[in-house]
């Protein structure tokens, strides 16, 4: 249920209506708009039933969300979010370029890719530290380690990190050394995860799972916005179909379809979603064109010799050509980049 107020509602009637559903025992969550206060009713709304809510001094309208999901709808924001990251803005006109490697290997080659990708226009360092990984015996990531090559980066170049999380148990360090936490295609639905990062406000890059649904995935960002973190992103990333061609099927009409369901940003990767750097450049022009926020691209200096995802990373010359190329469809769309 969404709750709006009218522009010159005051602070008592606000308190009002939050402490008469807190006393149903609903949670409620507060937007603070430049006109006017929206309340998202979060619990079981049969409760309300036969409740005057709207005759409440300062209540213009009460409207009931027959969407599962409430926090990330339009309805309860009709504005898009916009996250800022170390001063990198997502969601608004400019695109947020999130490029690096899969996976950190060396400090040397981490700077070396990092130094790239910001000389070509990349805003955010990606990297992976810790990589789940289909098979128990592929290379899994160096742990801490890699977020402090990550961190060494981020020194050199001033890039924002950001990196993927697979336990709580290490939500300590990331919240130390990264500055937007990924939540991996795998972890979609491991919702304690989904839970402790949703306890804290550093932004979240959630990827879509191998074969969640639309309404699955917005039920998996709800989970971090009703422990409070707002600062939330979605990332398509493919979903497994029985096309074995390239890696993943990327679903390009979910970015529309996000956009008119919540105002949450939302970014598109065509490195996983393809699997072959030479279908990175084609999607990822298309995904700008769809209305995608940004892009999370997969960037190494020495592909042939990458300890995951080779064949999908872009060599810093083609991803420098790629970044020339998507000024000019940013343009065509009414963004920048």
């Amino acid at each position: 249920m969404i709750i709006v107020f009218k522009p010159h509602a005051t602070e008592q009637d606000i308190d009002h209506v939050t402490d008469r559903l807190r006393e149903l025992g609903l949670r409620t969550q507060i937007s603070l708009g430049e006109e006017r206060t929206i309340i998202g009713v979060i619990g079981d709304e049969r409760i309300l039933q036969g409740e005057p809510l709207s005759i409440f001094p300062g209540v213009e309208s009460v409207t009931p969300i027959l969407a599962p999901w409430k926090l990330v709808s339009r309805e309860f924001q009709p504005h898009d979010s916009i996250i800022d990251v170390c001063g990198v803005t997502i969601g608004g006109r400019r695109l947020a370029i999130m490029a690096g490697p899969c996976a950190v290997e060396k400090l040397e080659v981490t700077v070396e890719i990092a130094h790239a990708v910001k000389a070509a226009g990349s805003t955010i360092l990606r990297g992976g530290a810790y990589k789940p990984r289909t098979s128990p015996y592929s290379f899994q990531g160096l742990g801490r380690e890699g977020l402090d090559y990550l961190l060494a980066a981020k020194e050199q170049t001033g890039l924002p990190v950001v990196s993927e999380i697979l336990d709580p148990r290490d939500i300590d360090v990331f919240l130390e050394k990264a500055d937007v936490i990924q939540v991996g295609a795998r972890n979609m639905q491991n919702f304690e995860l989904l839970k402790e990062v949703g306890a804290y406000d550093k932004p979240v890059l959630l990827k879509r799972g191998l074969s969640a649904t639309v309404k699955e995935f917005l039920l998996s960002a709800e989970y971090i916005l009703s422990r409070g973190n707002r600062n939330v992103m979605l990332c398509e990333r493919g979903i497994r179909t029985f096309e074995t061609h390239y890696r993943n099927t990327l679903d390009l009409s979910a970015v529309p379809s996000l956009k008119e369901l919540t105002h949450l940003p939302v970014i598109v990767d065509p490195s996983h979603a393809t699997g072959r750097w030479s279908l990175v450049a084609p999607m990822a022009k298309a995904a700008i064109a769809a209305g995608a926020d940004g892009l999370l691209i997969e960037v190494h200096s020495n592909p042939e010799c990458a300890m995951c995802d080779g064949e999908e990373s872009l060599k810093p010359s083609r991803f420098n050509n790629l970044m020339i190329d998507l000024k000019k469809v940013a343009e065509a769309v009414g963004r920048e980049l």
